[in-house]
């Protein structure tokens, strides 16, 4: 399967810390500017995912839903996201990227084509958020088939018996939801009780990657450090917001921040 995922966390724990993941819109707020900060996080980051943009985003708080209003503004695409993809692998082969979206839009435009579309760019993982287990095994197998690591979502609801099925499915990494809510809310349980949730789902197989996501922010990363890898988006979406609003450059503050969240997990 797809190896620099693997390799980014093999890297991180050498160096005893969590993989630190990083989310970003493509095409926010232009395509040019979009590939700007992918590169320049992706110094700090062990793994870049990549929201392909949508309308109607239900798994999506403000920050993210905002960026995505520019970029669908701006005319992105399907394709778009896919060149940005490409060109982004052009100059960093070896920075794995996930692409994360909704299976309408997948649907739209062809379940076979999206996943050629995205081995040709370089794509290393694929998170479909509104896609869940077992309703997503055939569209898994296809992403295997091209060496494209599907990742499964877990949130706390999920039952110990579903969450064995979900990750005996799962190839390289899991995605444990934090908390019930959209990206970008803030924490409504303690960073230990996090942790805690998470070790019982960790258990189940310690040979695989999980990943914390939702609610991540530089005050509460530090307390989530125990973790296989750590997701960061609404923030940084949020910064770019207020980047471009007062006419600040988006890729240096993004960039700033996305370093100094990684100091913190050292």
């Amino acid at each position: 399967m797809s190896n620099l995922i693997n390799l980014s966390f093999k890297n991180a724990k050498s160096e005893n810390r969590p993989a630190l993941l990083t989310f970003t819109v493509a095409g926010d707020n232009t395509k040019k500017k979009s590939l700007e900060i992918l590169k320049s996080i992706s110094n700090s980051a062990d793994i870049c995912e990549l929201g392909f943009p949508h309308n109607t985003p239900i798994g999506d708080g403000g920050q993210i839903q905002t960026s995505s209003y520019r970029a669908i503004k701006n005319g992105i695409t399907m394709s778009g996201v896919f060149e940005i993809i490409k060109k982004f692998k052009n100059s960093n082969l070896s920075k794995p990227v996930i692409l994360m979206g909704y299976y309408n839009m997948i649907y739209q435009y062809g379940e076979n084509k999206f996943i050629q579309r995205s081995k040709n760019s370089g794509v290393d993982g694929v998170i479909v958020v509104d896609l869940p287990w077992p309703e997503n095994k055939p569209f898994a197998k296809k992403c295997k088939k091209k060496k494209i690591s599907f990742i499964q979502l877990i949130s706390p609801t999920t039952s110990l018996k579903r969450a064995k099925k979900i990750i005996k499915d799962s190839h390289d990494m899991v995605y444990y939801i934090s908390m019930l809510s959209t990206t970008g809310g803030k924490l409504k349980v303690s960073t230990k009780k996090i942790m805690k949730n998470y070790r019982k789902i960790k258990k189940i197989d310690p040979k695989k990657n999980y990943v914390i996501g939702f609610g991540i922010t530089e005050k509460t990363i530090s307390g989530l450090k125990n973790a296989d890898g750590l997701v960061v988006g609404s923030a940084i979406c949020k910064k770019i917001t207020e980047s471009i609003n007062r006419g600040q450059n988006p890729v240096i503050n993004a960039s700033n921040m996305v370093k100094k969240l990684k100091t913190k997990l050292i």
